[in-house]
């Protein structure tokens, strides 16, 4: 990330204010759903401060927790009718495929990526698209592992539907996997998103599918790293 300039006029700054700004260029904010995560351990190594193998324990879960929540900042592209990746992870499937029942889009398959993402992923999720959340409903399912097919259809998920000011429709679907077992969508229906933004969190280990209307050009491919809120998955039709 790069660092942000002094602003003109004012002086560098130094000493302890010189090293907290570099703190907070550096490392990632922490998103608000894992402050218990690590505030639990934090306290474990504290009351157990006198045993060395106590502390160490805390700081290491709570070291790892914080990763794991980590939030850090993306700028997504500018430019008109691109769709930025969800989420980060490994893109698996670039398909098509029948959107969510749940949504009522109908049975005609359209375009689909999805993204894996494994334990060492950011778990944040990112709006895909700017426009007005027409649903969002979640659905209860089984737990198997979100890097399979069938996962999309018999695993619990919570699935949006975003209406973009052109009046194309964009379906992304946060999906748990084997140890996933809470997704957090905070978007509600009538709510405008901007592209980028954060809008969920799924823990621990997850994927989320993106469903996009025929004519839509797919700029991704199988087996391909994303980044959420800066990879391009696609370019809506004009």
């Amino acid at each position: 990330m790069a660092r942000r300039p002094t602003p003109i006029g004012q002086p560098p700054r130094t000493g302890v204010a010189h090293v907290v700004d570099l703190v907070r260029e550096t490392v990632p904010p922490l998103h608000p759903a894992g402050l218990p995560f690590v505030a639990g351990p934090l306290a474990v190594a504290v009351l157990g401060r006198k045993y060395k193998w106590v502390r160490l324990a805390g700081l290491t879960a709570a070291g790892a927790c914080a990763t794991f929540f980590r939030h850090p900042s993306r700028v997504p592209p500018n430019r008109p009718g691109v769709v930025v990746a969800p989420a980060d992870g490994l893109v698996t499937l670039v398909d098509t495929a029948v959107p969510p029942t749940e949504l009522s889009l109908g049975s005609d398959p359209v375009p689909r990526v999805s993204i894996f993402l494994s334990v060492l992923d950011v778990h944040v999720q990112r709006v895909p698209v700017g426009g007005e959340v027409l649903e969002v409903v979640h659905r209860s399912g089984q737990f198997k592992s979100a890097d399979l097919a069938e996962a999309s259809e018999v695993n619990e998920r919570n699935s949006m539907l975003i209406r973009t000011p052109a009046g194309q429709n964009i379906a992304v679907v946060q999906i748990a996997g084997l140890i996933a077992r809470r997704i957090i969508n905070n978007a509600k229906i009538g709510d405008k998103l901007t592209i980028g933004d954060t809008y969920g969190l799924i823990r621990f280990g997850s994927r989320v599918d993106t469903y996009f209307p025929l004519g839509t050009k797919l700029l991704v491919e199988r087996g391909q790293r994303a980044v959420g809120a800066e990879t391009v998955l696609a370019e809506l039709s004009q």
